[in-house]
């Protein structure tokens, strides 16, 4: 079996050299090339044309977003950034999931070598996902860190769903490629749609920015979850990235959401296992599930039981997925009611939310 070919471009020499050291101790890859820079990176991929590259971030000579761009629109190659735990980091790394990176990495600003090696296993696996991920067209341009989306990069707004629709509530899970996969979903949705709980995996530092970035491209309002707060239409809560689970409980008549430590399920912090099940148990029938892209099959048991209770839940195809990990495992548990392509997710959950609000007024 042959291994997967790594191109390893970081400005920094220990960084180079430890994540060659972490490729080259694993049995089904090894690091062909290491680049200082973007535009020595360039003559290596020509020459070496590597399986996957992880690129870092911030390089000298050639901004690693510039060259990414560059790479996605001439070469399309699986790239897995290797990003900082700040908040500028944070800002670009989304934006380079926006042109085409599958992942990335956020490695510690103080003691990188330790960090580093901590996070082995979990390179390892990123760069075996990116080996088998589906290479996406790169997005349109999207909104720069810190200023308004324009009006041109929000979809054409459908029609408002009405007030019964609040008697539900959506649920997502997404992992790899599901930063974009949610954002497509959620900029599609009229702003007195339900309330949304998400999922995704994410590490610690990162999911505040995303939030702020969907806040400001979709109708309804984006944040990161906080423990305790009444869930709204119109509004999207996301479990905060690495430290805790986020579920839904019952308060009175209202739903609320709950952030707790724990420890991981199913390699995962926040878990859409734990999401979905807390779905079943205190949503049941108001429910309705999304499964997007991600590898793994985290959430897939759980939202067999969401269907048990009552839920109705859509699952992203495998053609539109980057990875079909989490999705081909929610279909073997009988979890979906239907599977579609991702661009048909939205439209179909607005379809659904308004036949729901037919029925119930024909029955009042």
């Amino acid at each position: 079996m042959a291994k997967t070919r790594v191109v390893v471009v970081d400005d920094s020499a220990l960084v180079r050299s430890l994540l060659s050291a972490i490729i080259n101790r694993q049995p089904d890859m090894e690091c062909v090339g290491a680049a200082a820079d973007p535009l020595i990176a360039r003559e290596m991929i020509r020459s070496l044309n590597p399986d996957v590259i992880t690129l870092d971030v911030e390089m000298p000579r050639m901004d690693g977003i510039d060259f990414l761009g560059k790479l996605m629109r001439l070469r399309p190659t699986p790239v897995v950034m290797v990003s900082t735990l700040t908040e500028r980091g944070a800002d670009v790394t989304l934006r380079a999931l926006e042109l085409g990176a599958v992942d990335f990495v956020a490695k510690p600003k103080i003691g990188v070598a330790d960090g580093l090696q901590l996070l082995a296993d979990d390179i390892a696996d990123k760069v075996r996902v990116a080996a088998q991920a589906k290479m996406r067209r790169p997005a349109a341009s999207g909104p720069i860190p810190g200023r308004p989306a324009t009006a041109g990069q929000v979809a054409a707004a459908p029609a408002a769903l009405g007030r019964l629709s609040t008697e539900k509530v959506i649920f997502i899970g997404a992992s790899t490629g599901g930063t974009e996969a949610t954002k497509e979903v959620l900029t599609q949705l009229p702003p007195d749609c339900p309330g949304i709980l998400i999922t995704q995996h994410m590490p610690a530092g990162f999911t505040k920015s995303y939030a702020t970035r969907l806040d400001g491209l979709c109708r309804i309002r984006v944040a990161e979850a906080r423990d305790g707060e009444r869930i709204l239409p119109g509004h999207a809560y996301i479990a905060p990235g690495g430290i805790a689970h986020l579920s839904v409980e019952r308060s009175g008549a209202n739903y609320v959401v709950r952030i707790s430590p724990g420890d991981p399920v199913n390699r995962h912090r926040p878990s859409v296992e734990v999401l979905f099940h807390s779905a079943a148990q205190v949503v049941g029938p108001n429910a309705l599930g999304i499964m997007l892209t991600g590898m793994g099959g985290d959430g897939a048991r759980a939202m067999r039981e969401m269907r048990e209770a009552g839920s109705y839940n859509l699952v992203q195809d495998e053609a539109s997925c980057v990875v079909f990990g989490m999705p081909r495992e929610a279909i073997a548990a009988g979890a979906a009611h239907e599977v579609l392509p991702l661009a048909q997710i939205a439209p179909r959950l607005i379809e659904r939310l308004r036949s729901t609000n037919a029925l119930s007024s024909n029955r009042v």
